[in-house]
């Protein structure tokens, strides 16, 4: 039941400022740090738009943690087979919100490091610019800079 790898969101062009989202939600407390790790990516690289682990307290006062996943409602059932597959937890809980979200683009800026791709999130008369992370990262080992150093120069040309 392995759903094809989507564009992650921060990646993805956004056309509208409203839809729905599907939070599902697990409580576990038998199940270790280590072996929870993987669960992230793996929610991830199925088209999760946000996957977070929160520390709780649960019954008979054991610690436990929290997982979210905030999902496409169409990708509901995908979703809670890869939970309930890679996690301990026997059963999930459910949340539909409506969100308002920045419309999203992509540009490519010219810098004197090399091209970078730009997110511009625009919201009635607000507009946001933000370089991509992994342009930048690649260009900073490339040519042996900070992170920082990247985007100080990037923010230089915005």
């Amino acid at each position: 039941m392995r759903k094809k790898k989507r564009q992650p969101l921060t990646q993805k062009v956004v056309t509208d400022n409203q839809d729905d989202i599907l939070m599902i939600s697990a409580n576990i407390d038998d199940q270790t740090p280590e072996m929870l790790a993987p669960v992230m990516p793996l929610l991830l690289e199925q088209g999760a738009y946000d996957v977070f682990f929160s520390g709780i307290q649960m019954k008979k006062n054991r610690p436990g943690i929290e997982l979210n996943v905030l999902v496409d409602p169409g990708d509901q059932e995908a979703m809670i087979y890869t939970i309930l597959k890679h996690t301990s937890t026997m059963g999930v809980r459910l949340q539909t919100w409506q969100r308002r979200i920045m419309r999203r683009h992509f540009e490519t800026l010219t810098t004197s490091l090399g091209p970078v791709r730009i997110k511009v999130a625009r919201y009635q008369d607000i507009t946001k610019k933000t370089p991509e992370y992994e342009d930048c990262q690649k260009i900073a080992v490339a040519k042996h800079l900070t992170l920082q150093q990247v985007y100080q120069a990037v923010y230089q040309n915005l």
